[in-house]
């Protein structure tokens, strides 16, 4: 299926004259990848599912893949499944099968849909559009990770989930809420400081109630994002590594020279790297020639 058509253009090349883009040139489609939608949820969510299978899938039915779930599928899948398949190129992680998390319909606003979702507390000027993560990690607890089980050859031992900016701050909620359901977390230039420090709060019950983390966690953000962020995710960075939790592998980077919506790519390859470090088919330099 395609996920989603490019903006083609027309184009002039010397001697040959004007191409039409649309009579020439097909949309594009991202290869082994679908898109299944969900019925409407009670609470009036319609979600779709980004699939990206990876490139040996089917061909041994007895094998099963970690799967890597991201949210903002809408703009992040493609991220996901092109870095994928140059990891497991080189090695450095096993192939993977990706879900993005996404809604159904067209000409969606992302921006609101995605304050509802990912926020675990209302922010902003309508409170009521936001604050709904509780109910967004139930759905996939459920309903999502049932059915990508039960449709696809998934190993349920080790899932992986990922997003960046309100999708970071989600993740972590769910590190901290459902420790049970993904063994791996890549938190890209998280939203911590949403709500006044509501995540902050949230850490130190859980700190308080003597539970520990368990699994890996990569986070970043990016050296010139605005110096309130930047020294937020900073200050939420500090408070985990304090917290040495036994059987918690954790990393933290900066990424130099990034702002706000360059950082997630370099973060995404990193993370990828350190999530699946534990099933890497190799590690360390490329072998030689």
């Amino acid at each position: 299926m395609f996920y989603g058509a490019l903006s083609l253009f027309s184009l002039a090349f010397v001697g040959l004259g004007p191409v039409n883009a649309q009579e020439a040139a097909p949309g594009y489609t991202i290869p082994n990848s679908r898109i299944l939608t969900l019925p409407v949820t009670s609470n009036g969510r319609h979600y779709a599912l980004y699939v990206g299978l990876p490139a040996s899938y089917g061909k041994d039915p007895a094998r099963r893949y970690p799967v890597v779930y991201v949210t903002d599928g809408y703009w992040d899948f493609p991220k996901i499944t092109n870095m994928g398949g140059g990891l497991a190129y080189d090695r450095v992680v096993p192939e993977f099968i990706t879900i993005g998390l996404g809604y159904a319909g067209s000409g969606l606003d992302f921006g609101d849909l995605r304050r509802w979702e990912l926020s675990p507390a209302p922010f902003g000027d309508n409170g009521e559009k936001s604050g709904h993560a509780a109910d967004f990690l139930e759905t996939l607890r459920s309903r999502i990770i049932p059915l990508v089980d039960a449709e696809y050859h998934t190993d349920p031992s080790y899932r992986v989930l990922a997003g960046a900016s309100l999708g970071g701050l989600f993740t972590l909620y769910a590190m901290f809420s459902r420790p049970e359901l993904f063994q791996a977390y890549i938190a890209a230039t998280p939203a911590v400081t949403v709500s006044d420090d509501w995540l902050f709060r949230y850490e130190e019950r859980f700190a308080q109630s003597g539970a520990t983390l368990k699994g890996r966690l990569y986070m970043s953000v990016g050296s010139n994002e605005s110096p309130a962020y930047l020294n937020g995710v900073i200050r939420f960075n500090q408070r985990l590594a304090s917290r040495r939790h036994a059987g918690f592998d954790y990393d933290f980077r900066i990424v130099e020279g990034e702002r706000h919506g360059g950082a997630p790519f370099e973060s995404y390859t990193r993370g990828l790297r350190f999530a699946f470090l534990p099933r890497a088919p190799e590690t360390g330099p490329a072998p030689g020639p």
